[in-house]
């Protein structure tokens, strides 16, 4: 049932929008904090990311704290209306500390020590780290747990990275032990009599290295889940003592575009919040729908890690310069962005950054204020524009729900585990892509999408579920699927699901494991395609192309809706369906090629009740997305086609939430357009 979730922060209810704002480089210039407050109130921003880097302005050397600094910008802030993350300070220690303590710096996978340097170069298990971030945070916490001005904590800065020092190494071996507990399991999981690789003495067990071992799968994946693990802990131990001065405060970790270092499932459960950075490409082609879509699939997937609505930590307002060609954004388009992420169910639009730095690595990367210094400028105009917008929406759609009723699974140790699979393709299988072009169809549908753990308890909310390349599933998950089938719902996997367990042991009995008697088809046999190989499968009358992956499979009671064209294994089923129970479960043994996917969901959705935002056809790149509080709905109509577009409303009673005005017939996009409706 959709609901209205509550403001983030009681003290800021309405939509956050603001930038990382970085003072400690300014202190030489007193001045700019004055003016900086200016511009803030005129760009209708109301809240700051504070402190993210200022580790050495606010420890120069070790014991001697200088806050007052820190203590003025924020007083000004309270003064002004405007809030603040309030950040610790972690993702980059100062020079002091590398010097003293070495031991803090990380060891690669070579074993070799980092020089101090870069930011997140730090070991997660080093006791002298842990301590002297403490020491830091009870600093902050007993300074500004209670500060007017501060909406919650900003911990750290995009956690990610893995350390292989003698602290790590004893830190996996007793996670090993907790996890198997005795050397015989843990050889059986990693199936160790393979190369002779049996384990005798836990001291035998080291971390994946290049000059080492990399080719035990079973160790590979338990690495990665190890550095999720250990990583949360630091963040748990990170988070504790702001905690203890005020529980109230919300935290958050900003989180990266389908980073991945850690397992987002279950990082997500260590934060208050969900916030993560979006940095779109744009304009790289005439069309941006391919863009958009990826960065919906994030968004999407960010909303569902807790189910609720997240927060665009950072974008930027007009430029990055680290992607490969640093494109202006284009009139209307830092708008029709920042709203794609609200239309997806984001509280919040904030950048990075807020005034642009002087020096270093990232002095021309996008700000909100130039190095001109002022706000006659076409971007501070379009951010001004999306601070007014923003509070023009914030009574209708804060905290509204996205009521979805289709889900994509997503998964990152079976995302590990296919890349590390070595066969059958291993010039790339692309699961990340495959992900996305399954749920670009409902993109283009305008269809709402939720993304979900194979581990997910209750799939019953969701008509049709999507799970392509489920290469890793355990037993647990299978019957889950299996229940959520013979329950009355919809289920869709593909090609290269259902081959290993939790451990990435193969299934045992005949392909896909788990999910065979769901499905009713055994998989004999998989080929992997060259870049130049092809064919593929008439569905409905229509011929579509496949690529990269086909599978040889056998029906066990499934109908087959189509086979394939050519090669030896003309005739063979290429799609299939399965009714089981009172649903159904289809099987893709290929990877088809547009634009079979679009017509393919559509006819599903429309079988099993799926609704689409507009029931009205919407052109090739423009989406529909919503947001409702079981009452009202919140339409968001997005133009990404890269030209000027006409939408036809599908005749119920809309109103413009901008204008005020009641909208009906056809809706005008302009090119990045978007109109923004409530009915």
């Amino acid at each position: 049932m959709a609901k209205r979730y509550p403001p983030i922060s009681g003290k800021l209810p309405v939509f956050m929008h603001g930038a990382d704002y970085n003072p400690d480089q300014w202190l030489h210039a007193p001045d700019v904090l004055k003016e900086d407050i200016r511009l803030m109130k005129l760009s209708h921003s109301n809240v700051m990311a504070i402190g993210i880097f200022a580790w050495a302005a606010l420890e120069p050397e070790e014991g001697v704290f200088t806050f007052e600094w820190l203590d003025l910008a924020l007083d000004e802030f309270a003064a002004n209306g405007i809030y603040a993350w309030l950040a610790t300070p972690r993702a980059a220690r100062p020079a002091w500390m590398s010097q003293k303590y070495p031991e803090v710096l990380r060891v690669g996978a070579n074993r070799v020590r980092n020089l101090h340097g870069a930011r997140h170069n730090h070991c997660y298990t080093s006791p002298v780290y842990r301590e002297k971030v403490r020491i830091m945070n009870e600093k902050l916490a007993e300074r500004y747990a209670h500060h007017p001005a501060v909406v919650g904590w900003h911990i750290s800065n995009e956690f990610g990275g893995e350390c292989h020092c003698d602290y790590c190494q004893d830190a996996f071996r007793e996670w090993l032990k907790r996890k198997y507990g005795t050397l015989e399991a843990l050889n059986h999981a990693w199936w160790n009599a393979f190369w002779a690789h049996t384990i005798t003495d836990w001291a035998q067990i080291q971390s994946p290295a290049p000059h080492g071992e990399m080719a035990v799968h079973g160790m590979n994946v338990d690495w990665r889940r190890f550095v999720t693990d250990q990583t949360i802990d630091f963040y748990r131990w990170e988070e504790a003592p702001l905690k203890a001065a005020n529980p109230a405060l919300p935290a958050t970790a900003n989180m990266m575009d389908l980073f991945d270092g850690l397992d987002y499932w279950k990082f997500a459960e260590a934060v208050d919040v969900v916030s993560w950075d979006a940095y779109p490409t744009w304009h790289a082609d005439e069309s941006e729908a391919g863009v958009a879509s990826w960065f919906a699939f994030n968004h999407d997937l960010f909303r569902s890690l807790k189910g609720k609505p997240f927060m665009l930590m950072e974008s930027t307002p007009s430029l990055t310069n680290w992607q490969p060609v640093s494109k202006l954004k284009r009139p209307g388009m830092h708008k029709l962005s920042s709203m794609q992420a609200v239309a997806h169910g984001s509280d919040t639009v904030q950048y990075f950054q807020w005034r642009k730095s002087r020096g270093s690595s990232e002095k021309f990367h996008g700000a909100v204020v130039d190095h001109v210094g002022h706000e006659h400028t076409r971007v501070f105009r379009d951010v001004t524009e999306v601070g007014e917008t923003l509070e023009r929406l914030s009574g209708e759609v804060l905290g509204a729900d996205t009521d979805a009723k289709a889900a994509i699974v997503f998964d990152w140790d079976n995302r590990w585990a296919i890349r590390d699979a070595q066969g059958p393709r291993n010039m790339g299988v692309h699961y990340e892509q495959t992900v996305v072009q399954h749920y670009r169809a409902f993109w283009e549908l305008g269809i709402s999408v939720d993304v979900v753990s194979r581990h997910a308890e209750d799939l019953s909310k969701y008509k049709l579920v999507v799970a392509p390349m489920m290469y890793m599933l355990d037993e647990a998950a299978g019957r889950r699927f299996e229940a959520y089938a013979a329950g009355g719902g919809t289920l869709v996997t593909t090609y290269w699901s259902g081959i290993v367990d939790e451990n990435d042991l193969c299934h045992l009995g005949g392909f896909p494991g788990p999910l065979r008697k769901t499905l009713g088809i055994w998989s004999e046999e998989i080929e992997g395609l060259h870049p130049h190989d092809a064919n593929g499968f008439v569905y409905g009358g229509v011929a579509y192309e496949s690529h990269e992956l086909c599978d040889l499979i056998h029906s066990e009671g499934a109908e087959v809706l189509a086979t394939y064209e050519s090669d030896f294994y003309a005739g063979r089923p290429a799609l299939t369906v399965n009714r089981f129970g009172k649903g159904k479960a289809y099987y893709l043994a290929t990877r088809a090629k547009e634009p079979f996917y679009e017509r393919f969901y559509a006819e599903l959705a429309a079988e099993a009740g799926v609704p689409r935002v507009l029931e009205s056809p919407l052109p090739a790149g423009v989406t529909a997305q919503a947001r409702t509080d079981g009452e009202n709905e919140y339409v968001f109509v997005m133009n990404f086609s890269g030209s000027p577009q006409t939408v036809a409303l599908d005749g119920r009673a809309y109103v413009d939430l901008e204008t005020g005005a009641p909208v009906s017939g056809e809706l005008a996009l302009p090119t990045h357009g978007i109109r923004m409706l409530k009915r």
